[in-house]
């Protein structure tokens, strides 16, 4: 049976943000906390439970291409961009933040625009540096029914249903990836980058891990899948470890000497 949905109901953004979403669900707009939160439906549940009738499969798929035409037309002019990722969990007084924020306004500084999430966290703290860096700064959302909440940063946000189409747009407007200590997400999003590159799916962009300390289990797991051949040596330089900024900067510089940024013309037949 086709997914019902509730009607959208516009609320204005935060002061200074342009807001592009989609069909809400979840708690009603103007509750606190609704946005980014939606319990998961019955339909999100099924999405790979195995095939359903033709109809509700083609209609999954018109709204799947609809969400990314969404995107597409949303980020078409933002970049180009740094992705930030990193955990949604630290609060103001963590030393990640405050590393995260520091990046976001060195990115800014470079006249690059800061993409994170848009939510708490890291990703508050990257949009935070960049808004008081006076550089754009972009969000990204995915509905969830938990930990998602808009940061009062962000310039711009798009939010999205589906994961995959959300981490498209992550992916496709930036030039480099600053990843701060983080969770299972934050883990899917490096690895899922990590072999766009290896796979030259993408050009090869920078990926700073940023939390030496944090990341060091995982760079010593990289390195032991090296030298048990399931990947070739050259994959684990793919990734700069450091806790230095300026290292990371240098890095994400070179990376644009590499990678050549398109700056692509607005048309006015297509109303941008």
């Amino acid at each position: 049976m086709p997914e019902q949905h509730t009607p959208s109901v516009d609320v204005p953004p935060p002061t200074g943000q342009t807001l592009i979403s989609g069909p809400r669900t979840g708690p009603i707009a103007g509750e606190q906390g609704w946005w980014g939160k939606s319990p998961s439906t019955a339909e999100t549940r099924r999405f790979l439970e195995g095939p359903l009738s033709r109809l509700s499969e083609l209609q999954r798929a018109i709204r799947i291409f609809l969400e990314f035409v969404r995107g597409f037309r949303a980020l078409h002019f933002v970049g180009p961009c740094v992705t930030v990722f990193g955990s949604a969990r630290f609060k103001e007084e963590h030393r990640f933040y405050g590393m995260a924020r520091d990046m976001g306004g060195r990115i800014a500084n470079l006249g690059l625009t800061v993409m994170t999430g848009g939510g708490p966290g890291i990703m508050e703290a990257a949009n935070r540096g960049a808004r008081e860096h006076r550089g754009a700064s972009i969000g990204c959302n995915i509905i969830l029914p938990m930990e998602q909440k808009p940061n009062p940063y962000v310039d711009k946000f798009v939010e999205f249903r589906y994961f995959f189409v959300r981490k498209v747009m992550l992916v496709k407007y930036s030039y480099a990836f600053v990843v701060l200590p983080g969770g299972f997400g934050t883990l899917d999003e490096v690895f899922e980058t990590l072999t766009l590159i290896q796979t030259q799916k993408i050009r090869n962009f920078p990926i700073v891990l940023m939390g030496v300390e944090y990341w060091k289990p995982l760079i010593d797991f990289i390195n032991g899948l090296a030298e048990q051949g399931t990947i070739s040596p050259g994959d684990a330089e793919l990734l700069t470890v450091t806790d230095d900024p300026e290292v990371a900067i240098a890095a994400i510089r070179a990376g644009m000497e590499r990678n050549k940024p398109a700056h692509p013309r607005r048309r006015w037949w297509l109303a941008e």
